[in-house]
Parts: structure tokens; C-alpha cells; sequence
């Protein structure tokens, strides 16, 4: 069991995953010299150590292979923790290689081990593999994502043109994206492309909203008019 012992802090003194093709082999023969050494000079060989001798000996292509597996490619690094590699900033994984990250015009590598590794640049949008320039309209710009246009206030984006908003008298600019993009003052109401005054009736008023009007309490309404409801 000593013999065990030294055997596996040979094998532990560095990871294999670091080593050259010729020092992996040099710590197997050690290993390997150890072991048996120990073998022959004690009576009792233990049964641990002989199943490890056996495989060793008689299966030498599964410990190498394993160590060849984990040869690390080019442009790639071994990993701070745990097993394995990691291919380098500007590469990516391919079929157990690292491949350069082809970016294309007007756009700049993310440096992210998900995703294509690479986007497009401020006003370009990706097509494909490609990066197209967004056509900004006349009053128009980028908004902060850098891919949506959008129009400059009293413009309205109508067919991917910003048309000059024509705000009706007793109306405002109303900011929304929906709508002809004005809406009618308090005590006005939308009638196509004009703001009419509302006609409040006796005992009534406008309402919240400003666009209707309600009959006071306890006034009810009846038609266009505000009447006191009828006793019971």
C-alpha cells in the first residue's frame, strides 16, 4: 500500500492536462517502476495493486489515450478549475479544435463563450452574416438600442418616412406611437382631422377625461340633456 501511495502523488504532482507528450510518459515508467519494485520485495501483494499493474501493463492504451485526449489545441488555454479547455478570446470550439471567430464588416467580436461571437456595430443591423447600414429618414434618429428609428417630436414614421404632424386647432402633440399623433384639449373632442367643442348641456359638466361630459348629481342623462329622475 506504501508503494500505492507513492505512485499517486507521482501521478498528482501536476495535472496531466499541463504536461508535454514526453514528461506524461516519464511519470507512467516511474510509476510503473515504483510499483513493481514494491511488489517484489513484499510476500503479500496486495490485490489493489495488482488489478492497478494489470491494467497498466496489459491496457497501456487507456491511460494514454485519456492523456492524449486531453491534449489542449491550439489557440486554447486549460481551464482555471476542474478539467478541460477553453478556446482563447477571438476563437471558438469547433469538433475538438479551436477555429477564429470570422467577423464580418461593421462589427466587432463580443468575446463570449455563447452565442455567433460577434455584433453588428451602432447603426447596423445584422442580415445573415452580414452587417447592413440602417437608413436614418429626414427628422428621424437611432434610439439607445442603435437599431430602432424612430421620429423627432412633431413627426410621425408613416411608411418608413417621418411626415410633419399637422396638429389641429384646440389640440397638442400627443407623444405615442399610435394615433395621428395629436390629440384636442380639455372640452374638445376628435372629429377627423379637427378638435369640436362639446356641447354641455344644462346641469352638467366635463368629465375626467375631458373629452365627454356628465350630468350633475342627482341629474340623470336622457338623450342629450341632464333631467331630475322621476319619484317613486
Amino acid at each position: 500500500m506504501l508503494q500505492l501511495y507513492k505512485v499517486t502523488r507521482l501521478l498528482l504532482i501536476k495535472p496531466l492536462t499541463v504536461l508535454s507528450f514526453f514528461e506524461k510518459i516519464c511519470i507512467h515508467l516511474k510509476a510503473y517502476k515504483i510499483l513493481l519494485n514494491g511488489l517484489l520485495r513484499s510476500r503479500f501483494t496486495s490485490v489493489y495493486a495488482l488489478l492497478f499493474l494489470s491494467l497498466w501493463g496489459f491496457s497501456p492504451g487507456l491511460v494514454l489515450a485519456k492523456t492524449v485526449y486531453n491534449e489542449i489545441p491550439e489557440n486554447a488555454s486549460a481551464n482555471r478549475y476542474g478539467d478541460g479547455w477553453s478556446c482563447d478570446k477571438g476563437y471558438r470550439e469547433s469538433k475538438g479544435t479551436c477555429v477564429a471567430i470570422k467577423v464580418p464588416a461593421n462589427a466587432f467580436p463580443t468575446n463570449k463563450s455563447y452565442g455567433q461571437g460577434w455584433e453588428c456595430k451602432r447603426s447596423f443591423k445584422q442580415s445573415d452574416n452580414t452587417c447592413n447600414y440602417i437608413k436614418v429618414p429626414k427628422n428621424g434618429y437611432l434610439d439607445y438600442s442603435g437599431i430602432r428609428v424612430k421620429c423627432n417630436r412633431g413627426y410621425l414614421m408613416v411608411d418608413k418616412v417621418c411626415k410633419l404632424i399637422k396638429v389641429p386647432e384646440n389640440g397638442y402633440l400627443e407623444l405615442s406611437a399610435y394615433g395621428p399623433g395629436w390629440t384636442c384639449e380639455r372640452g374638445f373632442r376628435a372629429d377627423d382631422d379637427a378638435c369640436i367643442a362639446l356641447k354641455v348641456p344644462e346641469n352638467a359638466h366635463i368629465g375626467y377625461s375631458g373629452k365627454v361630459w356628465e350630468c350633475n348629481d342627482p341629474y340623470i342623462k336622457k338623450k342629450n340633456n341632464c333631467i331630475m329622475p322621476e319619484k317613486k
